[in-house]
C-alpha cells in the first residue's frame, strides 16, 4: 500500500489462478497450501485496504473443490426521480433500502452502482466522453456494499424534469462493461424503476426499434441481466397514452433479444415485492434419469421452484475475546459430556455409549452398525409408477416445497420427450405419479406427483411441477360428518346465503379492471422485511427502538380499512342474518362449536356451544353438569371412539335420571339432558342410537309407571330423529310426526 498510496490508487483487483487437474479433479499438494494462504492473505489485506478506504476485488479464485469465481453480483440501480415519479419514490427508497439491507445480510461482497435520470444537472462518464447522455447522474459508482449506499437510497433527489430511461440504460450498461469487461457472465444486473411516462429522444440513425435491439443484443453478448418495474399506480389524465404504448413496447423488446424481465405495478406493496431483494443461484436437486421403463428413459434436471424463506440463521457471539484484537472471531464452541450421573465426574466415550429406543415399558438398545443394515437402500432415479385423473390428485394432498423437472438443455431429444408428455398429460387431464432418490444412499423414498407445465414462450421448453405425496402414516384423518348430510335446519337459507355471495365479492382481491391484490410474486414476507429494517437500525445503535410498522405492510396483515368502511352495510347485513348468543355457563371458552336446536324442541335458536380447552379431557359424564360434560366428550377428536362413548354415557344418566324422578325432581334435569342427546346425534349422524334409546325410554317410563314424568316429556314434543334431520335414519318424517310418548297404542302398533 506504501507503493501504490503515492499514485492515488483507490481501488485494487487481484486475479488468483491455480493449476487444476481435469483428469484427476483435483489439485496438487503444493497448490492446496497455496489455496489455504491466500485465504488468510485476503483476510488480513481485507482489512488493511477497507480501513485505507480502497476498495478491492477478487476477480478469480480456486478453492480445494473446484475452479470458480467469487459469487458476486455486480448491479446498478436505475431510478427515475423524474415530476412524475415524486408521489412514488418513497415507497421506491423503502424497496431499495430493504434491497441494500438484504444484501448486506446475504450478499456482502456483490457491488451496487446507482444512477438517477430526471435530474437537472448532467454528471456521467459518457456526457463527458461524448456528450449527449443529460439529465443523468450517477449517485454511486460500482462499489461493494456497504452501510452508506443503504442511507443514500433512502435519501434520492427530486429531479425537475423528464429523463430518458434508455438513455439511462445506456450508462449503466457501460458502467458494467467498464467495471467486469466481458468476465462476470450472468452475475451483471441492470435494475430499472420508473413510470415510463415520458417520451424517449429519437436515435440519429435507424428507428427507436432497431436502438433498443441493438442495446439488447449488446447485454446479451456481455452477460448482462436486465430488470424494468414499471409504476402504473397515478396515471394522470394528462399522460400521453401513445408514450405509453410505445414504451411499453421497447421495454418488450428487451425480453426478445436478451435476458430480462418486465413487472407492471399498481400499488405500494407490489412495487416492495417486484424487486428480487435475494440472489439465490439456482442448484439443482437432481441431475439423471426419469425412467419411462428399463428401456427409456429421459435425461432430467430438478430444481427448487418454491422453498420457504426463513430468517438469518443468528449465530452464538464472545466477548471473551481482548477488544485490540481486530482479527478475533468471536465464536463459540459447545461440546457435550456424558456422565452416568449428575454427580458422576467420570465421562463416557464414545464407544460407551449407544442409541436406544421405547418400547412398551423397555428401551431396546441398537448399535450403530445394526442401524446402518437397518437403513434403507435406494438407488439414485426417478421412476414411473403410472398415470391418473388431475382430480385424483388433492391439494391438500400436497407436502414440503415444490420442485420444477426440466428436460436436459443438452439433450434435444429430452426437451422433445418432456415436452409430447406434458402437452399429452395436459390435453387428457392426466398427472404421472413418481418414485424418487435425489441421491445416493439417501435414507427415503419419496413418492410424488408430476404436473405438466406448457410453456408459452417459444424459447422455454415444457417441464413437470413436482409435489410429494404423503403415505397412509403422514394423513391425519378426523372424523367430521359432511356438510352435505347435515339437515335442512342447520344449513344456510336463501336469504343468508345471499349475504355471504355479497360478502365475498366485496373482499375480491382480484378485480378485474384493477391489478389483484396480495400475489405470491409480488408480496413480501412482512416479518422478514421488519426484521431487516430493524437490524439495520440496530447497526447503527444498539439502543435503537422498534420503528412503527409500514402502512403498505400493513395490507398483508389487515383487511384494507377503506374497503370495509365503503362496504358497510354488506358487513351489517352479514352480521344481522346470523345471530350469535353468548352461552353464559361456558364463557371461559377457547373452542367453539356452533350448533343448531333439534327439531321438535323449542330450545334456543343458532345457540353458540363453547367448550373449554380443558374440558376435553373429560372421559364420562357426571351428574353435576352431564350436558357440559357430555358435549365436551363428544366434540374430542383425539380418537374415533369417542362419540359411541359419550352417547352411551349420556343414554346411562338419562335413565339414572328418569328413575330418580319418581322420588326427587330429577325431571328437569333429564330433559335436558335428552334435548342435547338428540341435537348431537343430529350433528354426528347418529339417528339410530337416539331412535332405538327413545323407545327403550318409552318402554321404562311405562314399566316404572313414571305417567307425571311422560306427561312432562310430552309437553317438550321430544320426537325421533326423521330422515329429513339427518340421511341415515330409517324413520320416515310422518312416523316421527305420529310418534309421541303419551300415545301407547300407536307405539305397540
Amino acid at each position: 500500500w506504501a507503493y501504490l498510496a503515492p499514485f492515488s490508487v483507490n481501488s485494487v483487483s487481484f486475479l488468483v489462478s491455480t493449476q487444476f487437474d481435469q483428469k484427476k479433479k483435483s489439485f496438487n499438494p503444493k497448490e492446496k497450501e497455496n489455496c489455504r494462504l491466500l485465504q488468510f492473505f485476503f483476510v488480513v489485506f481485507t482489512s488493511i485496504f477497507k480501513a485505507v478506504g480502497c476498495q478491492w476485488r477478487v476477480t478469480g479464485f480456486n478453492n480445494e473443490s473446484c475452479v470458480c469465481c467469487w459469487k458476486q453480483e455486480g448491479l446498478v440501480l436505475l431510478v427515475d426521480i423524474g415530476p412524475a415519479m415524486h408521489s412514488v419514490l418513497p415507497d421506491v427508497e423503502k424497496t431499495c433500502s430493504l434491497l441494500m439491507q438484504k444484501k448486506l445480510i446475504y450478499n456482502k461482497f456483490d457491488e451496487v452502482g446507482i444512477v438517477v435520470f430526471g435530474t437537472q444537472e448532467t454528471e456521467n462518464e459518457l456526457a463527458r466522453d461524448i456528450g449527449g447522455y443529460e439529465n443523468i447522474k450517477v449517485l454511486r459508482n460500482i462499489k461493494v456494499v456497504d452501510e452508506l449506499v443503504v442511507d443514500l437510497v433512502k435519501r434520492l433527489p427530486r429531479g425537475p424534469v423528464a429523463g430518458d430511461f434508455l438513455d439511462a440504460l445506456i450508462v449503466g450498461m457501460d458502467m458494467l462493461i467498464k467495471m467486469y469487461g466481458a468476465g462476470q457472465k450472468g452475475k451483471k444486473r441492470l435494475c430499472l424503476i420508473t413510470n415510463a411516462a415520458c417520451p424517449t429522444k429519437d436515435p440519429f440513425e435507424g428507428t427507436k426499434d432497431e436502438q433498443v435491439s441493438t442495446i439488447a443484443v449488446k447485454m446479451a453478448a456481455e452477460g448482462i441481466k436486465m430488470e424494468s418495474i414499471v409504476m402504473r399506480a397515478d396515471a394522470s389524465g394528462d399522460v400521453d397514452e401513445k408514450t405509453i404504448e410505445e414504451n411499453d413496447h421497447l421495454l418488450s423488446l428487451f425480453s426478445t433479444n436478451a435476458i430480462a424481465k418486465t413487472v407492471y405495478v399498481e400499488s405500494p406493496l407490489s412495487l416492495l415485492g417486484s424487486l428480487k431483494t435475494r440472489r439465490v443461484a439456482p442448484v439443482t436437486l437432481f441431475r439423471g434419469d426419469l425412467e419411462i421403463n428399463p428401456t427409456m428413459k429421459i435425461k432430467v434436471w430438478v430444481y427448487k421452484k418454491v422453498a420457504e424463506e426463513r430468517l438469518p440463521t443468528l449465530k452464538m457471539y464472545s466477548d471473551k475475546a481482548p477488544p485490540s484484537d481486530k482479527f478475533a472471531k468471536h465464536e463459540v464452541k459447545i461440546d457435550y459430556d456424558y456422565k452416568v450421573t449428575a454427580e458422576t465426574s467420570e465421562v463416557l466415550a464414545p464407544e460407551e455409549r449407544i442409541k436406544g429406543f421405547r418400547y412398551g415399558p423397555h428401551v431396546i438398545p441398537i448399535s450403530p452398525d445394526e442401524m446402518e443394515t437397518l437403513k434403507f437402500k435406494t438407488e439414485k432415479g426417478m421412476k414411473l409408477l403410472g398415470f391418473t385423473d388431475a382430480s385424483n390428485i388433492l391439494r391438500h394432498y400436497y407436502m414440503k416445497d415444490v420442485n420444477i423437472v426440466v428436460p436436459d438443455p443438452s439433450k434435444e431429444k429430452s426437451v422433445i420427450a418432456v415436452s409430447a408428455l406434458a402437452r399429452e398429460m395436459r390435453q387428457t387431464n392426466k398427472v404421472a405419479i413418481v418414485r424418487c432418490v435425489w441421491r445416493n444412499g439417501q435414507g427415503n423414498v419419496v413418492v410424488g406427483v408430476l404436473t405438466p407445465n406448457v410453456s408459452e414462450r417459444d424459447d422455454t421448453p415444457d417441464s413437470f411441477y413436482f409435489n410429494v405425496l404423503p403415505f397412509a402414516e403422514d394423513v391425519r384423518e378426523f372424523p367430521f360428518p359432511s356438510f352435505s348430510r347435515f339437515p335442512a335446519s342447520l344449513k344456510p337459507d336463501e336469504q343468508q346465503q345471499a349475504v355471504a355471495d355479497n360478502l365475498v365479492k366485496m373482499l375480491d382481491l382480484a378485480p378485474s379492471p384493477k391489478e389483484e391484490v396480495l400475489k405470491p410474486e409480488l408480496t413480501p414476507n412482512p416479518v422478514l422485511q421488519r426484521f431487516y429494517e430493524y437490524l439495520e437500525l440496530k447497526s447503527k445503535s444498539t439502543d435503537a427502538a422498534l420503528p412503527p410498522m409500514n402502512e403498505a405492510f400493513k395490507r398483508i396483515m389487515e383487511q384494507d380499512p377503506e374497503l370495509s368502511s365503503s362496504n358497510k352495510s354488506i358487513m351489517d347485513s352479514f352480521s344481522g342474518s346470523f345471530e350469535v348468543k353468548e352461552n353464559p355457563k361456558l364463557r371461559k371458552a377457547s373452542k367453539r362449536l356452533l350448533r343448531d336446536k333439534p327439531s321438535g324442541s323449542d330450545d334456543e335458536d343458532n345457540r353458540m356451544i363453547t367448550y373449554n380447552a380443558n374440558e376435553n379431557s373429560i372421559d364420562t359424564v357426571g351428574d353435576a353438569n352431564p350436558v357440559q360434560d357430555f358435549e365436551a366428550m363428544i366434540s374430542r377428536r383425539d380418537g374415533n371412539d369417542w362419540t359411541d362413548k359419550a352417547i352411551s354415557e349420556m343414554k346411562k344418566r338419562i335413565v339414572k335420571l328418569v328413575e330418580d324422578s319418581s322420588t326427587t325432581d330429577e325431571g328437569d334435569k333429564a330433559l335436558e339432558c335428552l334435548l342435547s342427546l338428540r341435537k348431537c346425534c343430529v350433528l354426528e349422524q347418529e339417528p339410530k342410537q337416539f331412535n332405538e334409546f327413545l323407545n327403550h325410554l318409552y318402554e321404562l317410563c311405562q314399566e316404572k309407571k313414571l305417567s307425571h314424568f311422560l306427561e312432562h316429556f310430552t309437553s317438550k314434543k321430544i320426537t325421533m330423529i326423521p330422515k329429513s334431520e339427518a340421511a341415515d335414519s330409517d324413520v320416515a318424517d310422518e312416523e316421527a310426526a305420529d310418534f309421541t310418548l303419551k300415545q301407547e297404542p300407536k307405539l305397540e302398533t
